[in-house]
């Protein structure tokens, strides 16, 4: 009698995190089932690439990207260290967009009243994720929000414009993700990214 042949159960996307220590990439790697990558590996389901607004982008990084450009392999960019920082997301999407492709930002910042990240806004939508809150809550923004981010949403909806739903699944679209691995902020958004992927497809 035959054994029977087995399919693997296991379908995780295989992640590999790019970028300098100053940006966490062990922790953005622990967090999201990945392993930090020194060599680009053209295999990946998914590049993320960790960038320290503080530190810049190294010129090792950009090969790496460039490099994972010939095989189209989908990529993300989550900008960590923004916690008691004095650069802060845009600054870091700005000089992104210099080495990198041109990235689209889904979600922006929002800070409390001591200046420290609390919650991201939805460009897509004008939701709110609270992250000072346990469970973090999404909610509906506040029409003073909505006039703070008017000109970035309708940036990002002309980035929108063209790219079919499975643009960044296809290596197409770059999201940049604003992240704070100690309060959560932004682990949700890049976990929604991944449930995208198909590997094995």
């Amino acid at each position: 009698m035959s054994s029977p042949i087995l399919t693997p159960v296991n379908s995780n996307p295989r992640i590999h995190v790019y970028g300098h220590v100053s940006a966490q990439p062990s922790t953005i790697a622990q967090l999201f089932d990945g392993v930090v990558a020194l060599d680009v590996n053209p295999e990946s389901d998914l590049a993320i690439f960790a960038v320290n607004p503080s530190a810049g982008i190294s010129q090792e990084a950009i090969d790496q990207w460039n490099a994972l450009s010939e095989y189209q392999v989908p990529r993300l960019v989550v900008v960590n260290g923004l916690d008691g920082s004095d650069f802060d997301f845009e600054d870091a999407v700005m000089v992104a967009n210099r080495v990198f492709d041109q990235l689209v930002t889904p979600y922006l910042v929002l800070h409390g009243d001591d200046g420290a990240p609390t919650a991201l806004i939805s460009l897509a939508d004008l939701s709110i994720i609270d992250y000072s809150l346990t469970p973090p809550e999404r909610r509906p923004s506040d029409p003073e929000h909505q006039e703070l981010v008017r000109d970035f949403r309708e940036e990002y909806l002309e980035d929108l414009e063209g790219s079919g739903d499975d643009a960044f699944a296809a290596g197409l679209l770059f999201p940049a993700i604003p992240l704070v691995p100690s309060k959560g902020i932004g682990v949700d958004v890049v976990r929604e990214y991944i449930a995208q992927l198909n590997p094995n497809s």
